[in-house]
């Protein structure tokens, strides 16, 4: 017979057992997947998105990921879990670490950041050497591939010097080889401005003159923000507008002293997504897209929609929620990632950022597809758009 000092220690772990289950938190049962955003972002202001310009968002790119999410249903059914969003608003940086730290204490290790730059590498920095990785949507600041690079932070959304490469390609291509390049002031028009530089001397545009533009029309700054006069006494086949706000650059086709073409952040311009690519079964991406947000896709949204993607497929390939393989599956050759833009994806070792092709598109279509024919490398063309490994600052 059990002794009842034997019961008595056989209950005593039984409730321990018991109680240690009830301590378990609510990710225990689901492959939860971080979703980090600021309450008032500023690049979401109605006041700012109101011209709808080619780079910008129409709205938050969460939607992005719950399409991805929608579409992965299954994907984590082989490690005996499903896939879930935790979505986090924080007023601040500092409250949206906080949250961080909390959910990555309960067994979250994977964060979709729909944050500013600044934002981005102050949450990275904080949290290196940590068993998480992050994903950028939506900051395309070169210097978080570059300078501040990180090991555990990765970038589904294509940086301003990829861009720029795909959009000098195609001035290459067409022989529209003297640009006019008109910049805004603020920190993001000058990065984008400085990419371009740094493209056209890549590829071997001429920049015939830099002229900062000045909104508003304050008499003193006349030579800034007359259109006339910032597009006058030059010689160039096109003009590329640096404005990441995209305000000054909508009043700017049709408006020139030479009836040039427009690029950049109008008239042409460089993107990840586009609602209108027809190829690669992309308006099916679209349909979903558009069913669940009412609005077409923009970059941003494309990439939260990747970011999600790339983890259920790691998580799918491996058969594992092991953080270190997952992990390593991400950084890996066998990444193979469909972002519906035709070609396989996956993630440069040397920075983190996602290989993918570029769309060249105007308001309503997609002109062209780069890398362009022709423009090549010498172990994967799509790393002729961007930061090639020679090339990189990133020191992980």
């Amino acid at each position: 017979m059990i002794s009842r000092f034997l019961v008595k220690v056989l209950l005593v772990k039984l409730l321990l057992v018991i109680s240690l289950v009830w301590a378990l938190p609510s990710y225990a049962d689901d492959f939860t997947i971080g979703y980090l955003q600021l309450e008032k972002d500023p690049r979401y202001s109605k006041k700012q998105s109101f011209a709808r310009y080619l780079l910008g968002s129409l709205g938050r790119p969460y939607a992005g990921a719950e399409v991805a999410l929608k579409e992965s249903k299954f994907h984590a059914s082989g490690i005996g879990a499903s896939f879930k969003l935790e979505q986090v608003k924080g007023k601040d940086t500092a409250a949206l670490l906080a949250s961080l730290k909390t959910m990555n204490a309960q067994g979250v290790q994977f964060f979709l950041l729909d944050l500013p730059a600044d934002a981005i590498n102050e949450l990275a920095t904080a949290t290196k050497g940590q068993s998480l990785v992050l994903f950028n949507v939506s900051a395309r600041e070169d210097r978080l591939r570059q300078a501040q690079c990180q090991a555990h932070l990765f970038h589904t959304i294509p940086n301003y010097a990829m861009l720029t490469d795909a959009l000098a390609q195609y001035l290459v291509f067409r022989k529209w080889k003297e640009i006019l390049v008109l910049s805004g002031q603020q920190p993001d028009d000058l990065e984008f401005n400085q990419a371009f530089k740094r493209s056209a001397k890549r590829y071997g545009l001429d920049i015939d003159a830099d002229r900062p533009f000045a909104l508003g029309n304050d008499p003193r700054q006349r030579d800034q923000n007359n259109t006339s006069l910032l597009t006058a006494n030059a010689d160039y086949d096109v003009i590329f507008v640096a404005d990441t706000k995209g305000e000054f650059a909508r009043s700017l086709p049709y408006a020139s002293v030479k009836p040039q073409l427009v690029v950049g952040a109008e008239g042409l311009a460089p993107v990840a997504w586009h609602w209108a690519w027809e190829r690669h079964g992309a308006p099916q991406l679209e349909n979903r897209f558009e069913a669940q947000a009412d609005r077409p896709m923009r970059d941003a949204d494309w990439s939260a929609w990747m970011a999600v993607k790339a983890i259920a497929e790691a998580v799918q390939r491996t058969q594992s929620r092991d953080f270190a393989v997952l992990s390593k599956h991400l950084q890996s050759e066998e990444l193979v990632l469909d972002g519906f833009k035709g070609n396989r994806l996956n993630f440069r070792p040397w920075d983190h950022q996602l290989r993918q092709p570029l769309l060249l598109a105007t308001h309503n279509w997609v002109v062209e597809r780069a890398p362009l024919e022709g423009f090549l490398h010498q172990l994967n063309n799509l790393d002729a758009l961007g930061f090639d490994q020679p090339e990189t600052q990133c020191k992980f």
